[in-house]
């Protein structure tokens, strides 16, 4: 099987392509640029430009019988236009491309904010009420390749990613911001109340969902990719400063609460388990 993976120099996708190095899964990486690929030397890597791909983009990836696509532009800015005036329509161009040349199976990463506002238990019954642009543009993707499903048949699998931890992430991150105050021997650290509920997942442990789907080769639809177990940001902050045994005073209240998420909601991993026959 051949696997490509767009976004490979990313948060998420750099841990992809260490999950398919360790399961040798041959696979092709898509960079906007190869300046940032020095940690793939020994890869093979395809420049690709998802604004202005080449007709023959699906031949110069090496005609992967599977696409795991990562890449997105504009983020952290939820807020901005950008998702479905001009990233929507390039993504969209980009996939049925692929797809009308031979592609057979697609992972696309989706996002929990297409849930919206959304509170408690959220599967994927659940009708995709999102309440920002980013939200907005990734679920419009979705409803655009399900259409696209009924004229040219692909399997496609939208794996709604909830919230990810790990080495690497922005720098905007909690995760980073935390890992910074403590690098820099900060007493105090701010932060919002934390009394928010959310569901995180460390970054190794999505990419190898990400990859055991694609391996599936199947039509899986809407999946979560989720832990299905709710914690509150001030207890998740105060287990990573228990596991860097480091002693550091929580500001709380510091921050407001984001106005563009619900205060309480987490995933439901029973289809991700079905599907992976995790128990």
């Amino acid at each position: 099987m051949k696997i490509a993976v767009t976004g490979a120099t990313g948060f998420i996708g750099k841990h992809v392509v260490n999950e398919l190095n360790r399961l040798e899964v041959l696979s092709t990486l898509v960079v906007r640029s190869s300046t940032q690929c020095y940690d793939f030397l020994d890869k093979n890597v395809i420049e690709i430009d998802l604004k202005n791909p080449p007709v023959d983009c699906y031949e110069q990836i090496n005609c992967p019988d599977v696409l795991i696509h990562l890449a997105w532009d504009g983020l952290p800015n939820y807020r901005s236009l950008h998702h479905f005036e001009d990233e929507l329509p390039n993504q969209y161009r980009f996939l049925k491309n692929l797809v009308k040349s031979g592609l057979k199976t697609l992972i696309v990463a989706g996002t929990c904010f297409e849930y919206g506002m959304q509170s408690g238990l959220l599967n994927e019954d659940l009708q995709a009420d999102p309440t920002n642009p980013y939200g907005f543009a990734k679920n419009s993707l979705r409803c655009q390749l399900e259409y696209l499903q009924q004229i040219q048949p692909f399997n496609l699998t939208w794996a709604r990613l909830f919230y990810i931890y790990g080495g690497g992430q922005s720098e905007k991150s909690l995760f980073s911001q935390l890992n910074q105050a403590i690098d820099r021997k900060e007493n105090v650290f701010n932060m919002s109340g934390g009394e928010q509920l959310r569901d995180y997942l460390p970054v190794q442990e999505v990419a190898k969902y990400l990859v055991a789907l694609a391996l599936t080769e199947r039509n899986n639809g809407i999946i979560n990719i989720c832990s299905g177990i709710p914690i509150s940001v001030r207890k998740l902050i105060e287990n990573w400063i228990q596991e860097k045994n480091y002693s550091l005073s929580l500001n709380l209240g510091y921050y407001s609460y984001p106005d563009y998420e619900p205060m309480a909601f987490w995933g439901d991993r029973q289809k991700l388990a079905q599907c992976l026959g995790m128990q």
